[in-house]
């Protein structure tokens, strides 16, 4: 009955050895989604078997055993290490999805009566979801705090009305969107909620890369955290930014300086100012870097 702050799924991708090889999975590995709070986990299908995309299953996870829906197979093993791979339990059944659909009704019991009580010990905690478990008498609370809890009042007040185990997990705002689920700026699902397999670190950086406004208000979603989606095309932006020069940048050219003002690498285009009232708009390929002097040269087609 302790709290555990959640940890990002990235952050224990170097615990477990070296990167699996496939050869030792002949039937591969599968990625599948925890149905209650969203996260990804990565299973070994029994030997033999195979899985089918949408197919639930029962796996261990850290919380207990607990449904997941499976979203396919793994193509790339290259960020999974051995300690990363659950273990199938079994695959559901009637008897569980009638045990599931029953504990809704039940979590739903469960949330409004944890939050009377957090209510009644004056608790700085929001509550986020209730969970019961499949398999084993425990029901689970998850919760978004500012600060360290004490909440052993709070457990021992929910002991004596659920009479089983009562676990209470601390998770972060981020890990809340996820599982909640709602609608981004864009008009999709939460990309934590629906796409992504583990919360990975995203940086104003990244926006100021893809020169992106950064007006908190546009670039950060309903968590107040950066938007998950500034991490998706960031690597391109810079593997295309590193061909060419900066936005700032000063080339000399026919007699004259010329600054860089802006660098399209969709349309692969770069616009300059000279310091003689003259624009450039030229292609990348009329834009050529020497090693030897170490600076960017003009080569126009057409002026």
């Amino acid at each position: 009955m302790g709290s555990d702050k959640h940890k990002d799924h990235h952050k224990d991708h170097h615990k477990g050895g070296a990167p699996l090889d496939i050869n030792n999975y002949p039937d591969g590995l599968f990625r599948a989604k925890i149905i209650h709070s969203s996260e990804t986990e990565v299973c070994q299908p029994p030997q033999g078997e195979s899985l089918e995309t949408g197919e639930k299953i029962i796996i261990k996870t850290r919380y207990g055993n607990d449904m997941v829906k499976v979203l396919g197979p793994v193509t790339d093993l290259s960020h999974i290490r051995k300690g990363d791979v659950r273990n199938i339990v079994r695959r559901v059944g009637e008897d569980d999805l009638k045990k599931a659909e029953s504990f809704r009704k039940k979590e739903e019991d469960a949330f409004r009566i944890c939050r009377e009580k957090i209510d009644k010990h004056k608790l700085d905690m929001a509550l986020v979801s209730a969970h019961y478990l499949l398999d084993e008498p425990k029901v689970m609370f998850f919760f978004t705090a500012e600060n360290r809890i004490d909440f052993r009042e709070l457990v021992k007040d929910l002991v004596s009305i659920f009479k089983m185990r009562i676990e209470l997990r601390q998770i972060g705002v981020r890990d809340e969107s996820r599982v909640l689920g709602g609608l981004g700026v864009c008009g999709r699902e939460y990309c934590c909620h629906s796409l992504t397999d583990h919360l990975s670190p995203v940086s104003i950086k990244m926006a100021k890369e893809q020169n992106l406004s950064l007006n908190s208000m546009k670039i950060s979603g309903p968590c107040g955290r950066l938007l998950c989606c500034l991490s998706y095309e960031y690597d391109y932006y810079r593997e295309e930014k590193r061909k060419l020069p900066n936005e700032g940048s000063r080339i000399s050219w026919d007699g004259t300086s010329f600054k860089v003002i802006e660098v399209n690498i969709f349309s692969k285009r770069i616009r300059l100012a000279g310091s003689d009232g003259r624009m450039l708009d030229l292609g990348t390929a009329e834009i050529s870097y020497d090693k030897e002097s170490r600076s960017w040269e003009l080569n126009p087609l057409e002026i």
